[in-house]
């Protein structure tokens, strides 16, 4: 039997790891590192007198390199389900960053120095990809990596990624976790204005709690069974499949009808941002479900799940819905994370990002019968067939987006050639002269448009998407300037961005939302 560490098991989907953890005959201890917080403390004691010297509790941090390697002292398995996610980095991103960066790179440390080594997972997100529309709502691994305008958390989660597929671990894998469904969703959207970030018109692929779980854990049997090699060096997409994939306004719509009202009824078009969320429907999250058969729950058993467990959910159904609205919804408009907040305040960065201008708030439908919606086949300008859109087996090669190189050829058939055209098509070059063929993972050296020169493996670049190092930079966002000259990128920031946008994005070093305006030439005023 396997001895697993994990980390962030006291979040939504490393509690539901644990406890299927706990039960499966291949795993014969677990040791998870918990935050020395009285509350993490008070549920480590609970599990310990529940399973017993089964589990191991490590007080501790990621941001600790000294309790990242007590942590992975003697594992066979590694997971690190660690992460400081929204609303909470958006409020703090400074100490996000020694969790989803920091951490990140410790826990790496921590497996290569490890002997024997552990095979070693690592939990990352969609919102590495950013903001998508109808125009492209199929996404895959090897798309661009484009973190929303001022999202930290996914920010920092693209250089968590960075530090595993640079490093010198022999068997790894990164999991880009979708949308996820939890117990706690709904009274934690009740607490901040994030939820207002959420375009009506966003692809969402959804997965639960509870499937994520089952996955780590089918990971480990299936692995000790010798089940799954084809699992390992790669970056995998997580998602709910078919029943799964919504839209933002869809998700809200099925939330509202567990009370007895409508989207519609509850929200208003004017209260959310239309663009720099993150979310698409994944091409190639069945291929995941191929080799672990994880996915179970749909969003229906989720919400029927929600109402079973949360009985006064009921009690909403009596109850006025301008109440309702006014009590539960409206007042988190002047939440400093509401763009209704931004707006009223002026804060010029985060709407030039998430509307594109003051203007575009002017010009949002007030009625419903006004706003585009994509669930209803709605699109500005014209209708769509939307149950066709979001049928993958409809899915054509031009609806997806190009990773630069003849995809058509195996993998063993790949060589310098196409790592050259890949970085043409990213506006920069590839300066090795030579690669075995077939070799995705021995580094070569690329240069971007800006002159950076950098070491990346071909996985990295042609299969996870990754690109300049030197170019990503925390707490910036360059991309009007950069998809001006890299294809790999415009193809997809120009669904939601005009071409004369011309905007450099940062934090300050107060982390105040900032940015300046371009010149033609790309130089910063």
């Amino acid at each position: 039997m396997k001895t697993i560490s994990l980390t962030g098991a006291t979040g939504n989907m490393g509690k539901e790891a644990l406890v299927q953890l706990m039960d499966s005959p291949a795993v014969g201890k677990v040791k998870i590192l918990v935050l020395p917080r009285k509350k993490d403390k008070a549920t480590a004691r609970k599990w310990q007198k529940t399973y017993g010297d089964k589990l191991e509790v490590i007080l501790g941090s990621v941001s600790s390199l000294e309790d990242c390697t007590r942590l992975v002292e003697g594992a066979d398995y590694v997971f690190n389900l660690a992460a400081v996610i929204p609303p909470k980095s958006d409020a703090s991103p400074h100490l996000a960053k020694f969790c989803n960066v920091d951490g990140a790179r410790n826990m790496v440390k921590a497996v290569e120095r490890a002997n024997p080594e552990p095979k070693y997972v690592h939990c990352s997100t969609v919102a590495v990809y950013g903001n998508r529309n109808y125009k492209h709502p199929w996404g895959r691994v090897g798309d661009p990596l484009l973190p929303s305008v001022y999202d930290c958390y996914a920010s920092q989660k693209v250089l968590g990624e960075r530090a595993v597929l640079d490093s010198k671990i022999k068997t790894w894998a990164v999991l880009r976790q979708t949308a996820m469904l939890h117990n706690n969703m709904l009274t934690d959207n009740m607490k901040d204005g994030l939820m207002f970030h959420t375009c009506f018109n966003t692809p969402l692929e959804w997965v639960t709690a509870r499937d994520s779980g089952r996955l780590i854990v089918k990971i480990v049997e299936k692995d000790v069974a010798g089940e799954c090699d084809v699992f390992w060096k790669k970056v995998w997409n997580i998602g709910g499949g078919h029943p799964n994939r919504l839209t933002g306004f869809d998700t809200f719509d099925e939330g509202f009808r567990l009370i007895g009202g409508t989207g519609e009824e509850y929200l208003k078009p004017t209260w959310h941002s239309v663009r720099n969320f993150h979310g698409l429907w994944f091409y190639d999250s069945d291929g995941l479900n191929d080799v672990f058969d994880f996915q179970r729950d749909t969003t229906a058993d989720y919400w029927n799940d929600i109402l079973a467990s949360h009985k006064y959910y009921t009690l909403a159904k009596i109850l006025p819905k301008s109440l309702i609205r006014r009590v539960a919804i409206q007042r988190l408009l002047i939440d400093d994370n509401a763009p209704r907040k931004w707006i009223l305040s002026g804060q010029s960065g985060k709407v030039k990002a998430y509307f594109g201008a003051f203007e575009n708030v002017l010009c949002l439908p007030e009625k419903w019968s006004e706003y585009p919606l994509l669930s209803k086949g709605q699109v500005p300008g014209g209708d769509i067939d939307y149950e066709a859109l979001r049928d993958r087996s409809k899915v054509t090669k031009d609806m997806l987006l190009s990773h630069g190189y003849d995809e058509e050829k195996a993998d063993s058939d790949l060589d310098i050639e196409d790592m050259k055209m890949a970085a043409e098509f990213r506006g920069g070059k590839c300066l090795s002269d030579s690669m075995v063929r077939g070799d995705l993972y021995t580094p070569l050296t690329w240069q971007c448009h800006d002159g950076h020169v950098f070491t990346a493996s071909p996985y990295t670049v042609i299969k996870a998407g990754h690109w300049c190092d030197k170019c990503y930079q925390l707490n910036v966002w360059d991309f009007d300037r950069q998809s001006k000259h890299n294809p790999f990128y415009a193809q997809v920031w120009y669904d939601t961005h005009a071409k004369g946008e011309d905007t450099y994005y940062y934090f300050d070093h107060k982390y105040k939302a900032k940015y300046k305006v371009l010149d033609l030439k790309g130089e910063r005023q």
